[in-house]
C-alpha cells in the first residue's frame, strides 16, 4: 500500500513539474514573440561638415532651433514636410549609427562627451521615430502585439543603431545614460516625445559646459508647475511621475547624513536658493505623483 502511495506521489509530482515547465516555456515564448525587436535604420551619408575627429551634434542642434518652439514642443508636421530637414536628421543619425563611445572611444575624450552622445542621440531617435510614423497622437500608439506595459512597443520593441549596435531606447536610457552610477539630472533633459517629458533644448553642450546645462535643466523642470506644485491649502506636494519611476536614482545621488534621505531632500540639492524656500515650506506634506501626460509634445 505504501509503495502504491509513493508511486502516486511521484507521478503527481512529475505531472506538476512538467506542467510548470511547460507553462514557463509558454510564457517565455510569448514574451519573446511579443517583444520581437523591430530594427529601425536610415541609410544615408554623414553630414558634409562632420569632423574627422570628435563627434559633432551641430546638425541636430540646427534642426532643434528651427522646429522646437519656446515651450520645448516640436512642429513635427512642418519638419516632415521639409525634405531637406528630414535628410539632415537622417545624416546626423547616420553618424550616430557609425560612431559611439563603445566603438570609437577616441572621439569622446571626456565623460561628458560620452553622456552627451547618448542623451542627444536618444532624443534624435525619438523624433525620427515619430516622424516615420506620422501622424501620431502619442508615442504609446506604437504598440507591441500585446501591450503588457505602457510604452512597450515604442521604448522596448523598436531598436536603433548606435555605433554599429542595435539598442532599444530602454537599453540606452538604463544601460548607457544611467546605469546606477550616473548623474540623475539626465532625467531632466531626456525627451520621450510626450507632454510630461522634460522639454527639448536646442543647446547641446559637451565637456565642461554640460554641468551648468544640467543644473539649469533640473531647476527649470521643478520650477514648472506641470512637474511640481505645492498646495499649501491642502498641504500636499505634487510631483512629476518621473520622481516615482526613478526615485532610487535620485536618492542614491544624495550623500546621507544623520537624517533619512527623501525626495524632498533631493529637491533641496537641485533647487535654486529662491525656490528652496518654497520647497522647505512643504516640509511634512505628503507627496502625490502627477498623472503622466503621454500626449505628443507637438506645437500648434
Amino acid at each position: 500500500m505504501n509503495n502504491i502511495k509513493a508511486q502516486s506521489g511521484v507521478a503527481l509530482l512529475t505531472t506538476v513539474v512538467s506542467f510548470t515547465l511547460l507553462l514557463a516555456l509558454a510564457v517565455f515564448l510569448f514574451w519573446k514573440w511579443n517583444t520581437q525587436a523591430i530594427l529601425i535604420s536610415h541609410t544615408t551619408e554623414l553630414p558634409e561638415d562632420f569632423p574627422d575627429d570628435g563627434f559633432s551634434h551641430n546638425s541636430f542642434a540646427q534642426l532643434l532651433t528651427r522646429f522646437v518652439d519656446e515651450n520645448g514642443n516640436v512642429n513635427y508636421d512642418k519638419w516632415l514636410q521639409n525634405k531637406s530637414a528630414v535628410k539632415q536628421l537622417d545624416q546626423y543619425l547616420a553618424a550616430v549609427a557609425r560612431y559611439s563611445p563603445d566603438n570609437s572611444n577616441h572621439r569622446f575624450p571626456h565623460k561628458n562627451d560620452q553622456l552627451g552622445y547618448w542623451v542627444y542621440s536618444y532624443n534624435a531617435q525619438v523624433i525620427r521615430s515619430i516622424l516615420s510614423n506620422w501622424p501620431l497622437s502619442s508615442v504609446t500608439d506604437l504598440k507591441a502585439p500585446v501591450e503588457i506595459i505602457q510604452g512597450l512597443g515604442f521604448f522596448y520593441n523598436r531598436k536603433f543603431i548606435f555605433g554599429g549596435r542595435a539598442l532599444s531606447l530602454y537599453q540606452v536610457e538604463n544601460g548607457k545614460i544611467f546605469d546606477g552610477q550616473g548623474d540623475p539630472r539626465v532625467h531632466f533633459i531626456l525627451n520621450c516625445g510626450s507632454g510630461s517629458c522634460p522639454v527639448l533644448r536646442p543647446q547641446l553642450p559637451l565637456g565642461d559646459e554640460l554641468e551648468p546645462f544640467l543644473k539649469r535643466a533640473a531647476q527649470e523642470f521643478i520650477e514648472n508647475k506641470k512637474h511640481l506644485r505645492i498646495d499649501h491649502k491642502n498641504k500636499t506636494l505634487y510631483l512629476s511621475a518621473i520622481f516615482k519611476w526613478y526615485k532610487d536614482d535620485f536618492l542614491s545621488s544624495v550623500k546621507s547624513g544623520n537624517g533619512a534621505v527623501t525626495l524632498r531632500t533631493y529637491l533641496g540639492t537641485i533647487s535654486s536658493p529662491q525656490f528652496l524656500v518654497e520647497v522647505e515650506k512643504s516640509k511634512g506634506y505628503p507627496i502625490v505623483f502627477i498623472d503622466y501626460d503621454w500626449d505628443l509634445n507637438q506645437s500648434n
